[in-house]
């Protein structure tokens, strides 16, 4: 099995690692672990510095519990939602899991929502952990 885990550095962290703990064991799966900036002139090196730490934290986390792992930062231009869709494909993944925020539905209307557009453009079962 497959799984592919969008991760971001937030509170979400620690339950989304134990979640993807418990099913890349269930079922021997291999993670994908991928962290998404979308790149352009806007991405500063201190916040892919950033990323590539939090993403190597996540990677050691899961090696430890004896998971088959790998970790990518993705700064391909496209947004969140679209790297993880596209990335999920290419690695035809049986399962994705992403992080959702609680947030208003003005909030989702103006900023847009990763986990929504992963629901609805995943081609395999998104499992979504909630703060």
């Amino acid at each position: 099995m497959k799984i592919v885990v969008g991760y971001k550095e937030s509170k979400l962290s620690k339950a989304i690692l134990d979640t993807v703990k418990q099913h890349a064991k269930a079922f021997d799966a291999t993670v994908y672990l991928i962290f998404s900036l979308e790149g352009g002139s806007g991405e500063k090196i201190e916040e892919i510095d950033k990323a590539k730490s939090e993403l190597s934290y996540a990677e050691s986390v899961l090696k430890e519990a004896g998971i088959k792992v790998e970790a990518e930062l993705l700064i391909r231009g496209l947004s969140p939602g679209e790297d993880i869709v596209d990335f999920a494909k290419d690695k035809e993944a049986d399962e994705i899991i992403v992080g959702v925020k609680m947030k208003s539905k003005v909030g989702k209307f103006l900023l847009g929502s990763t986990a929504q557009y992963v629901i609805l453009n995943a081609d395999c079962p998104v499992v979504t952990i909630k703060s």
